[in-house]
Protein backbone atom coordinates (compact mmCIF):
# COMPACT_ATOMS: atom_id res chain seq x y z
CA UNK A 1 0.00 0.00 0.00
CA UNK A 2 0.87 3.34 -0.47
CA UNK A 3 1.84 6.37 1.86
CA UNK A 4 -1.82 7.99 0.91
CA UNK A 5 -3.31 4.53 1.91
CA UNK A 6 -4.16 3.26 -2.34
CA UNK A 7 -3.12 -0.26 -3.44
CA UNK A 8 0.32 -1.41 -4.19
CA UNK A 9 0.01 -1.47 -8.69
CA UNK A 10 1.64 -4.93 -9.73
CA UNK A 11 5.48 -4.46 -10.12
CA UNK A 12 7.04 -3.15 -13.52
CA UNK A 13 10.85 -4.19 -14.76
CA UNK A 14 12.63 -0.90 -15.11
CA UNK A 15 13.70 2.36 -13.00
CA UNK A 16 10.08 3.98 -11.35
CA UNK A 17 9.91 7.81 -10.48
CA UNK A 18 10.49 8.35 -7.14
CA UNK A 19 7.39 10.12 -6.54
CA UNK A 20 4.91 7.68 -7.56
CA UNK A 21 6.77 4.45 -5.62
CA UNK A 22 5.81 7.23 -2.60
CA UNK A 23 2.10 7.63 -3.61
CA UNK A 24 3.11 11.12 -3.65
CA UNK A 25 0.19 12.01 -6.46
CA UNK A 26 -0.66 15.51 -5.90
CA UNK A 27 3.00 16.62 -7.11
CA UNK A 28 3.00 14.00 -9.62
CA UNK A 29 -0.65 16.08 -11.04
CA UNK A 30 1.63 19.03 -11.02
CA UNK A 31 4.46 17.92 -13.26
CA UNK A 32 4.80 19.57 -16.32
CA UNK A 33 3.32 17.67 -19.90
CA UNK A 34 7.00 17.76 -21.35
CA UNK A 35 10.61 18.30 -20.44
CA UNK A 36 13.33 19.62 -22.93
CA UNK A 37 16.57 18.10 -23.39
CA UNK A 38 19.41 17.79 -26.54
CA UNK A 39 18.46 15.64 -28.88
CA UNK A 40 19.31 12.10 -27.83
CA UNK A 41 20.90 9.93 -31.11
CA UNK A 42 19.68 9.71 -34.48
CA UNK A 43 16.51 8.57 -33.39
CA UNK A 44 15.33 11.71 -31.48
CA UNK A 45 16.85 14.06 -34.59
CA UNK A 46 15.13 12.20 -36.92
CA UNK A 47 11.55 13.14 -34.89
CA UNK A 48 12.32 16.54 -34.48
CA UNK A 49 13.08 16.99 -38.66
CA UNK A 50 10.24 15.11 -39.31
CA UNK A 51 8.02 17.44 -37.49
CA UNK A 52 9.78 20.27 -39.11
CA UNK A 53 8.66 18.69 -42.67
CA UNK A 54 4.97 17.91 -41.41
CA UNK A 55 5.14 21.91 -39.96
CA UNK A 56 7.47 23.79 -42.98
CA UNK A 57 6.25 21.55 -45.73
CA UNK A 58 3.28 19.89 -45.72
CA UNK A 59 1.32 22.49 -42.96
CA UNK A 60 2.84 25.68 -43.89
CA UNK A 61 4.05 25.04 -47.80
CA UNK A 62 6.97 26.97 -47.00
CA UNK A 63 9.82 24.39 -48.53
CA UNK A 64 8.91 22.37 -51.03
CA UNK A 65 10.22 18.84 -50.25
CA UNK A 66 12.15 19.80 -47.23
CA UNK A 67 13.82 22.63 -44.91
CA UNK A 68 16.84 20.87 -44.50
CA UNK A 69 20.40 23.16 -45.05
CA UNK A 70 23.84 23.04 -44.15
CA UNK A 71 23.25 24.01 -40.83
CA UNK A 72 21.62 20.82 -39.68
CA UNK A 73 25.03 18.93 -41.31
CA UNK A 74 27.20 20.99 -39.55
CA UNK A 75 28.22 18.79 -36.49
CA UNK A 76 28.43 21.87 -33.55
CA UNK A 77 24.60 22.57 -34.37
CA UNK A 78 22.97 21.73 -31.21
CA UNK A 79 19.49 20.63 -31.25
CA UNK A 80 17.05 20.54 -28.15
CA UNK A 81 13.82 18.86 -27.90
CA UNK A 82 10.68 18.88 -25.82
CA UNK A 83 9.48 14.83 -24.93
CA UNK A 84 6.17 14.10 -23.72
CA UNK A 85 5.92 12.08 -20.41
CA UNK A 86 5.66 8.86 -22.63
CA UNK A 87 9.24 9.79 -24.02
CA UNK A 88 8.10 10.93 -28.14
CA UNK A 89 9.92 13.94 -29.59
CA UNK A 90 6.78 16.68 -29.87
CA UNK A 91 8.74 20.05 -30.61
CA UNK A 92 12.22 21.00 -30.81
CA UNK A 93 14.85 24.24 -32.10
CA UNK A 94 18.19 23.93 -33.32
CA UNK A 95 21.29 26.34 -32.30
CA UNK A 96 24.52 26.56 -33.38
CA UNK A 97 27.48 29.04 -35.30
CA UNK A 98 25.90 31.53 -37.83
CA UNK A 99 28.45 30.04 -40.64
CA UNK A 100 30.80 27.04 -41.11
CA UNK A 101 34.16 29.36 -39.95
CA UNK A 102 35.25 29.70 -37.35
CA UNK A 103 33.24 29.99 -33.79
CA UNK A 104 33.57 33.58 -33.08
CA UNK A 105 30.52 33.22 -30.19
CA UNK A 106 27.55 34.80 -33.00
CA UNK A 107 25.12 31.63 -32.68
CA UNK A 108 21.79 31.21 -34.67
CA UNK A 109 18.84 29.55 -33.71
CA UNK A 110 15.78 28.34 -35.85
CA UNK A 111 13.27 25.95 -36.97
CA UNK A 112 11.23 26.09 -34.00
CA UNK A 113 8.57 23.79 -34.29
CA UNK A 114 5.84 22.15 -32.02
CA UNK A 115 3.65 19.19 -33.27
CA UNK A 116 0.34 19.83 -34.01
CA UNK A 117 -1.46 17.71 -31.24
CA UNK A 118 0.74 19.22 -28.46
CA UNK A 119 0.40 23.39 -29.10
CA UNK A 120 -1.67 25.41 -27.08
CA UNK A 121 -1.72 26.04 -23.23
CA UNK A 122 1.48 24.10 -22.56
CA UNK A 123 3.81 26.19 -23.18
CA UNK A 124 6.07 23.86 -25.35
CA UNK A 125 7.50 26.91 -27.71
CA UNK A 126 8.37 29.78 -24.85
CA UNK A 127 10.19 26.81 -23.17
CA UNK A 128 12.01 25.82 -25.89
CA UNK A 129 13.24 29.02 -26.79
CA UNK A 130 14.22 29.54 -23.23
CA UNK A 131 16.36 26.59 -23.25
CA UNK A 132 18.08 27.61 -26.54
CA UNK A 133 18.88 30.97 -24.64
CA UNK A 134 20.15 29.15 -21.83
CA UNK A 135 22.63 26.68 -24.01
CA UNK A 136 23.68 29.60 -25.94
CA UNK A 137 25.03 31.29 -23.19
CA UNK A 138 26.43 28.39 -21.90
CA UNK A 139 28.38 27.87 -24.76
CA UNK A 140 30.09 31.19 -24.37
CA UNK A 141 27.99 32.91 -26.73
CA UNK A 142 27.93 36.90 -27.44
CA UNK A 143 25.38 37.45 -29.59
CA UNK A 144 22.55 35.20 -30.20
CA UNK A 145 20.01 35.82 -33.30
CA UNK A 146 16.60 34.35 -34.32
CA UNK A 147 14.51 34.94 -37.74
CA UNK A 148 11.48 34.06 -36.69
CA UNK A 149 7.77 34.20 -38.37
CA UNK A 150 5.87 37.80 -38.12
CA UNK A 151 2.83 36.23 -36.34
CA UNK A 152 5.68 34.95 -34.03
CA UNK A 153 7.61 38.12 -33.24
CA UNK A 154 5.26 38.88 -30.05
CA UNK A 155 5.86 35.59 -28.36
CA UNK A 156 9.63 36.40 -28.71
CA UNK A 157 9.39 40.11 -27.47
CA UNK A 158 7.51 38.47 -24.56
CA UNK A 159 10.32 36.48 -23.72
CA UNK A 160 12.75 39.35 -23.51
CA UNK A 161 14.16 39.39 -27.18
CA UNK A 162 15.04 42.45 -29.38
CA UNK A 163 13.30 43.32 -32.34
CA UNK A 164 16.41 44.08 -34.98
CA UNK A 165 14.45 44.12 -38.88
CA UNK A 166 12.42 42.78 -41.16
CA UNK A 167 13.69 40.05 -43.24
CA UNK A 168 12.16 37.89 -45.76
CA UNK A 169 12.90 34.38 -46.19
CA UNK A 170 11.62 31.67 -48.22
CA UNK A 171 9.15 34.49 -49.91
CA UNK A 172 7.68 35.05 -46.34
CA UNK A 173 7.87 38.00 -44.17
CA UNK A 174 10.12 37.09 -40.91
CA UNK A 175 11.52 39.39 -38.55
CA UNK A 176 15.11 39.16 -37.17
CA UNK A 177 15.49 39.13 -33.20
CA UNK A 178 17.99 39.21 -30.74
CA UNK A 179 18.34 37.80 -27.36
CA UNK A 180 20.25 40.58 -25.29
CA UNK A 181 22.99 38.59 -23.65
CA UNK A 182 24.53 40.99 -20.58
CA UNK A 183 27.16 38.88 -19.60
CA UNK A 184 30.04 41.87 -20.17
CA UNK A 185 27.81 44.36 -18.87
CA UNK A 186 27.21 42.23 -15.18
CA UNK A 187 30.73 41.93 -15.68
CA UNK A 188 31.39 45.22 -15.52
CA UNK A 189 28.73 46.44 -13.13
CA UNK A 190 29.62 44.15 -10.66
CA UNK A 191 33.78 44.63 -10.63
CA UNK A 192 34.04 48.19 -11.05
CA UNK A 193 30.51 50.46 -11.82
CA UNK A 194 30.34 51.42 -7.75
CA UNK A 195 34.58 52.75 -8.00
CA UNK A 196 33.67 56.50 -8.72
CA UNK A 197 31.36 56.98 -6.41
CA UNK A 198 33.68 54.91 -3.45
CA UNK A 199 36.70 57.06 -4.54
CA UNK A 200 34.83 60.38 -3.81
CA UNK A 201 36.05 60.23 -0.67
CA UNK A 202 40.09 60.25 -2.00
CA UNK A 203 39.51 62.64 -4.69
CA UNK A 204 37.52 65.22 -2.99
CA UNK A 205 40.98 66.26 -0.77
CA UNK A 206 42.38 67.13 -4.18
CA UNK A 207 40.12 69.11 -5.73
CA UNK A 208 40.19 71.51 -2.51
CA UNK A 209 43.98 71.59 -2.33
CA UNK A 210 44.12 72.56 -6.05
CA UNK A 211 41.28 75.53 -5.53
CA UNK A 212 43.05 76.34 -1.98
CA UNK A 213 46.80 76.61 -4.16
CA UNK A 214 45.43 77.45 -7.81
CA UNK A 215 49.31 78.54 -8.63
CA UNK A 216 50.18 74.95 -7.60
CA UNK A 217 52.45 75.01 -4.38
CA UNK A 218 53.41 72.88 -1.91
CA UNK A 219 49.44 72.01 -1.70
CA UNK A 220 49.38 71.60 -5.46
CA UNK A 221 51.67 68.66 -5.06
CA UNK A 222 49.81 67.06 -2.34
CA UNK A 223 46.60 67.18 -4.75
CA UNK A 224 48.54 65.21 -7.07
CA UNK A 225 49.35 62.30 -5.03
CA UNK A 226 45.43 61.88 -4.84
CA UNK A 227 44.70 58.80 -7.19
CA UNK A 228 47.67 59.40 -9.69
CA UNK A 229 47.58 62.98 -10.18
CA UNK A 230 46.90 64.84 -13.51
CA UNK A 231 47.01 62.69 -16.23
CA UNK A 232 46.14 59.21 -14.31
CA UNK A 233 42.61 58.31 -13.58
CA UNK A 234 41.86 54.77 -13.42
CA UNK A 235 45.52 53.32 -13.93
CA UNK A 236 47.25 50.44 -13.32
CA UNK A 237 49.83 51.99 -11.39
CA UNK A 238 50.41 55.34 -9.93
CA UNK A 239 53.05 57.58 -10.49
CA UNK A 240 55.01 58.38 -7.31
CA UNK A 241 54.97 62.53 -6.96
CA UNK A 242 58.46 64.11 -7.46
CA UNK A 243 60.13 60.56 -8.15
CA UNK A 244 60.55 58.08 -11.41
CA UNK A 245 58.40 55.50 -9.03
CA UNK A 246 55.42 53.89 -9.28
CA UNK A 247 53.32 52.37 -6.92
CA UNK A 248 50.54 49.07 -7.68
CA UNK A 249 48.55 47.18 -5.19
CA UNK A 250 46.54 44.14 -5.50
CA UNK A 251 44.29 42.17 -3.22
CA UNK A 252 44.01 39.52 -4.23
CA UNK A 253 39.97 37.06 -3.57
CA UNK A 254 39.48 36.08 -0.27
CA UNK A 255 37.89 32.57 -1.11
CA UNK A 256 40.54 31.74 -3.75
CA UNK A 257 43.38 32.71 -0.85
CA UNK A 258 41.51 29.49 1.74
CA UNK A 259 40.88 27.31 -1.25
CA UNK A 260 43.62 27.46 -3.38
CA UNK A 261 46.46 29.19 -1.82
CA UNK A 262 49.51 28.82 -3.82
CA UNK A 263 47.96 29.83 -6.99
CA UNK A 264 46.61 32.92 -5.19
CA UNK A 265 50.32 33.42 -3.79
CA UNK A 266 51.65 33.28 -7.68
CA UNK A 267 48.63 35.25 -8.89
CA UNK A 268 49.33 38.31 -6.01
CA UNK A 269 53.01 39.02 -8.29
CA UNK A 270 51.29 38.20 -11.81
CA UNK A 271 48.75 41.05 -10.96
CA UNK A 272 50.94 43.48 -9.77
CA UNK A 273 54.14 43.14 -12.37
CA UNK A 274 51.38 43.25 -14.82
CA UNK A 275 50.02 46.81 -13.72
CA UNK A 276 53.85 48.04 -13.82
CA UNK A 277 54.06 46.70 -17.23
CA UNK A 278 50.73 48.59 -18.45
CA UNK A 279 52.74 51.43 -17.31
CA UNK A 280 55.89 51.08 -18.81
CA UNK A 281 57.37 50.31 -15.75
CA UNK A 282 60.41 47.80 -14.43
CA UNK A 283 59.58 45.95 -11.25
CA UNK A 284 61.96 46.59 -8.60
CA UNK A 285 60.62 45.04 -5.54
CA UNK A 286 57.32 43.61 -3.50
CA UNK A 287 55.60 44.19 -0.13
CA UNK A 288 53.20 41.53 0.89
CA UNK A 289 50.77 41.34 3.51
CA UNK A 290 49.04 38.09 4.47
CA UNK A 291 46.46 36.69 6.91
CA UNK A 292 45.98 32.78 6.97
CA UNK A 293 44.35 30.51 10.07
CA UNK A 294 47.73 29.39 10.88
CA UNK A 295 51.16 28.75 10.10
CA UNK A 296 50.81 26.04 7.54
CA UNK A 297 48.12 28.24 5.20
CA UNK A 298 50.32 31.04 4.92
CA UNK A 299 53.41 28.99 4.34
CA UNK A 300 51.32 27.60 1.65
CA UNK A 301 50.71 31.31 0.05
CA UNK A 302 54.09 32.47 0.85
CA UNK A 303 55.25 29.52 -1.28
CA UNK A 304 53.30 30.17 -4.21
CA UNK A 305 54.67 33.88 -3.54
CA UNK A 306 58.03 33.17 -3.81
CA UNK A 307 57.97 30.59 -6.82
CA UNK A 308 56.20 33.50 -8.91
CA UNK A 309 58.61 36.17 -7.79
CA UNK A 310 61.94 33.98 -8.69
CA UNK A 311 59.75 33.45 -12.09
CA UNK A 312 59.47 36.62 -12.72
CA UNK A 313 63.05 38.00 -11.61
CA UNK A 314 61.97 40.57 -8.90
CA UNK A 315 62.45 40.54 -4.90
CA UNK A 316 60.02 40.54 -1.93
CA UNK A 317 61.34 43.21 -0.05
CA UNK A 318 59.28 43.06 3.05
CA UNK A 319 55.69 42.61 4.19
CA UNK A 320 53.05 41.57 7.31
CA UNK A 321 51.94 37.94 8.01
CA UNK A 322 48.96 37.52 10.55
CA UNK A 323 48.01 34.45 11.95
CA UNK A 324 44.68 33.20 13.45
CA UNK A 325 42.89 35.03 10.69
CA UNK A 326 40.53 34.94 8.16
CA UNK A 327 42.57 34.15 4.79
CA UNK A 328 43.90 37.59 3.06
CA UNK A 329 46.50 38.26 0.87
CA UNK A 330 47.38 41.67 -0.53
CA UNK A 331 50.50 42.73 -2.51
CA UNK A 332 52.39 46.42 -3.38
CA UNK A 333 54.46 46.79 -6.07
CA UNK A 334 57.36 49.11 -6.63
CA UNK A 335 58.52 50.30 -10.26
CA UNK A 336 60.80 52.64 -12.08
CA UNK A 337 60.03 54.56 -15.04
CA UNK A 338 60.68 58.23 -15.94
CA UNK A 339 57.65 58.64 -18.49
CA UNK A 340 54.61 56.44 -17.18
CA UNK A 341 52.34 55.35 -19.94
CA UNK A 342 48.54 56.28 -19.32
CA UNK A 343 45.78 54.57 -19.14
CA UNK A 344 43.85 57.63 -20.45
CA UNK A 345 46.09 58.50 -23.38
CA UNK A 346 43.81 57.70 -26.34
CA UNK A 347 42.26 59.58 -28.16
CA UNK A 348 39.16 59.36 -31.55
CA UNK A 349 40.90 57.64 -34.37
CA UNK A 350 43.59 55.63 -32.17
CA UNK A 351 43.83 51.81 -33.10
CA UNK A 352 43.34 49.01 -30.71
CA UNK A 353 45.88 46.37 -29.96
CA UNK A 354 45.14 43.53 -27.61
CA UNK A 355 49.30 41.33 -26.76
CA UNK A 356 47.94 38.49 -25.32
CA UNK A 357 49.66 35.30 -24.06
CA UNK A 358 47.75 32.57 -25.81
CA UNK A 359 49.77 29.79 -23.83
CA UNK A 360 48.71 27.65 -21.64
CA UNK A 361 44.79 26.39 -20.78
CA UNK A 362 42.48 26.99 -18.12
CA UNK A 363 43.66 26.63 -14.56
CA UNK A 364 41.94 23.53 -13.23
CA UNK A 365 39.12 24.57 -10.76
CA UNK A 366 38.75 28.24 -12.81
CA UNK A 367 37.68 26.50 -16.04
CA UNK A 368 36.42 29.85 -18.16
CA UNK A 369 37.54 32.40 -15.50
CA UNK A 370 41.07 32.18 -14.82
CA UNK A 371 43.97 31.47 -17.45
CA UNK A 372 47.03 30.07 -16.52
CA UNK A 373 49.92 30.84 -19.44
CA UNK A 374 52.51 32.21 -16.40
CA UNK A 375 53.46 29.35 -14.43
CA UNK A 376 55.33 27.28 -18.20
CA UNK A 377 56.86 30.54 -18.99
CA UNK A 378 60.29 30.60 -18.61
CA UNK A 379 62.32 34.40 -17.10
CA UNK A 380 63.02 35.90 -20.02
CA UNK A 381 59.77 34.94 -21.71
CA UNK A 382 58.05 36.52 -18.57
CA UNK A 383 60.57 39.79 -18.71
CA UNK A 384 59.79 40.22 -22.99
CA UNK A 385 55.90 40.39 -22.30
CA UNK A 386 56.20 42.63 -19.04
CA UNK A 387 59.17 44.94 -20.58
CA UNK A 388 56.85 45.22 -23.93
CA UNK A 389 55.07 48.25 -23.31
CA UNK A 390 58.07 50.14 -21.68
CA UNK A 391 59.72 49.33 -25.10
CA UNK A 392 56.55 50.29 -27.90
CA UNK A 393 55.64 53.25 -25.49
CA UNK A 394 51.55 53.20 -27.22
CA UNK A 395 49.76 56.34 -26.52
CA UNK A 396 47.58 54.40 -23.88
CA UNK A 397 47.91 51.26 -22.33
CA UNK A 398 46.04 49.00 -19.80
CA UNK A 399 46.52 45.71 -18.32
CA UNK A 400 43.70 43.07 -18.84
CA UNK A 401 41.59 43.22 -15.22
CA UNK A 402 39.11 41.50 -13.43
CA UNK A 403 36.58 43.38 -15.76
CA UNK A 404 37.73 41.03 -18.76
CA UNK A 405 39.12 42.17 -22.17
CA UNK A 406 35.84 44.46 -23.36
CA UNK A 407 35.49 45.83 -19.78
CA UNK A 408 39.07 46.91 -19.70
CA UNK A 409 38.67 48.24 -22.70
CA UNK A 410 35.76 50.52 -21.79
CA UNK A 411 38.05 51.23 -18.89
CA UNK A 412 40.77 52.30 -21.15
CA UNK A 413 38.24 54.68 -23.49
CA UNK A 414 36.35 56.27 -20.27
CA UNK A 415 39.84 57.40 -18.86
CA UNK A 416 40.74 58.39 -22.78
CA UNK A 417 37.35 60.48 -22.67
CA UNK A 418 36.48 58.15 -25.72
CA UNK A 419 34.32 55.25 -27.04
CA UNK A 420 35.57 51.77 -28.00
CA UNK A 421 34.48 49.34 -30.79
CA UNK A 422 36.22 45.70 -30.61
CA UNK A 423 35.96 43.27 -33.78
CA UNK A 424 35.55 40.44 -32.54
CA UNK A 425 36.72 38.14 -34.88
CA UNK A 426 40.15 39.79 -35.15
CA UNK A 427 40.78 39.45 -31.13
CA UNK A 428 43.39 37.02 -30.44
CA UNK A 429 42.10 33.60 -28.85
CA UNK A 430 43.13 31.12 -27.87
CA UNK A 431 41.66 27.97 -28.91
CA UNK A 432 40.58 26.21 -25.99
CA UNK A 433 38.76 29.63 -24.97
CA UNK A 434 34.96 30.60 -26.30
CA UNK A 435 34.28 33.69 -26.59
CA UNK A 436 32.06 34.73 -24.01
CA UNK A 437 35.14 32.93 -21.94
CA UNK A 438 38.11 34.81 -23.44
CA UNK A 439 35.97 38.46 -23.12
CA UNK A 440 35.02 37.68 -18.95
CA UNK A 441 37.91 36.02 -18.08
CA UNK A 442 41.35 36.98 -16.34
CA UNK A 443 44.11 35.68 -18.40
CA UNK A 444 47.66 35.48 -17.46
CA UNK A 445 49.06 38.12 -19.39
CA UNK A 446 47.01 40.72 -22.44
CA UNK A 447 47.80 43.94 -22.56
CA UNK A 448 45.50 46.60 -24.36
CA UNK A 449 46.95 49.35 -26.24
CA UNK A 450 45.71 52.54 -28.15
CA UNK A 451 47.62 54.17 -30.41
CA UNK A 452 48.25 55.85 -33.72
CA UNK A 453 46.63 53.60 -36.93
CA UNK A 454 49.95 51.90 -37.99
CA UNK A 455 52.15 51.87 -34.81
CA UNK A 456 54.57 48.86 -33.96
CA UNK A 457 53.50 45.95 -32.64
CA UNK A 458 54.80 45.42 -28.81
CA UNK A 459 57.80 43.29 -29.12
CA UNK A 460 56.47 40.55 -26.17
CA UNK A 461 58.04 37.98 -26.73
CA UNK A 462 55.76 34.76 -26.94
CA UNK A 463 52.90 36.56 -26.83
CA UNK A 464 50.43 37.14 -30.01
CA UNK A 465 48.92 40.82 -30.69
CA UNK A 466 46.79 42.25 -33.37
CA UNK A 467 45.19 45.59 -34.03
CA UNK A 468 41.30 44.56 -33.08
CA UNK A 469 39.44 48.25 -32.76
CA UNK A 470 39.21 51.68 -32.23
CA UNK A 471 38.21 54.36 -30.59
CA UNK A 472 36.35 56.90 -31.54
CA UNK A 473 33.96 59.72 -30.27
CA UNK A 474 31.71 58.84 -27.73
CA UNK A 475 31.30 56.53 -25.06
CA UNK A 476 30.82 52.82 -23.80
CA UNK A 477 32.00 49.30 -25.89
CA UNK A 478 30.51 47.88 -28.54
CA UNK A 479 31.15 44.78 -30.40
CA UNK A 480 31.31 44.37 -33.94
CA UNK A 481 30.79 41.22 -35.97
CA UNK A 482 31.85 39.64 -39.71
CA UNK A 483 28.51 41.73 -41.15
CA UNK A 484 29.01 45.20 -39.76
CA UNK A 485 26.17 44.82 -36.67
CA UNK A 486 27.51 46.28 -34.16
CA UNK A 487 26.17 44.90 -30.60
CA UNK A 488 26.57 47.55 -27.04
CA UNK A 489 27.83 45.68 -24.40
CA UNK A 490 28.68 48.55 -22.57
CA UNK A 491 26.64 51.25 -22.52
CA UNK A 492 28.68 54.37 -20.87
CA UNK A 493 31.21 54.73 -18.41
CA UNK A 494 32.78 51.73 -16.51
CA UNK A 495 34.10 52.68 -13.06
CA UNK A 496 32.43 56.60 -13.36
CA UNK A 497 36.03 58.29 -12.37
CA UNK A 498 35.74 60.35 -15.47
CA UNK A 499 38.62 61.23 -18.07
CA UNK A 500 42.14 61.46 -17.31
Amino acid sequence: MYLDGSVVGPAVDGPQDILALLGDRSTLARLPAFRIEEADGHMDVAAYRQLRRDAFVHEQGLFARHDLDDRDSDPRTVVLVAKDPAGAVVGGVRLGPVDDGPDIGWWQGGRLVVARRARGPHGIGAALVRAACARAEAEGVLRFDATVQAPSETLFRRLGWQRVRDVEVANTPHVLMRWPIGRIAALTAGTKSALGPLLTALREPAVRAAAQDPVGGALHTAARAVLGGTGFVGDDGAPVPGTDLIAACDAIVPSMVERDPGWAGWCAVLVNVNDLAAMGASPLGLLDAVGARDAAHAARVLTGLARAAEAYDVPVLGGHTQLGVPAALSVTALGRTDRPVPGGGGRPGHSVRLTADLGGSWRPGYRGRQWDSSTHRRTDELRAMTGAVAAARPAAAKDVSMAGIAGTLGMLAEASGCRAVLDVAAVPRPRAATVGDWFTCFPGFAMLTADEPGAPPLPAGPATGGVCGELAEGQGVGLRWPDGEITEVVASSVTGMGTA
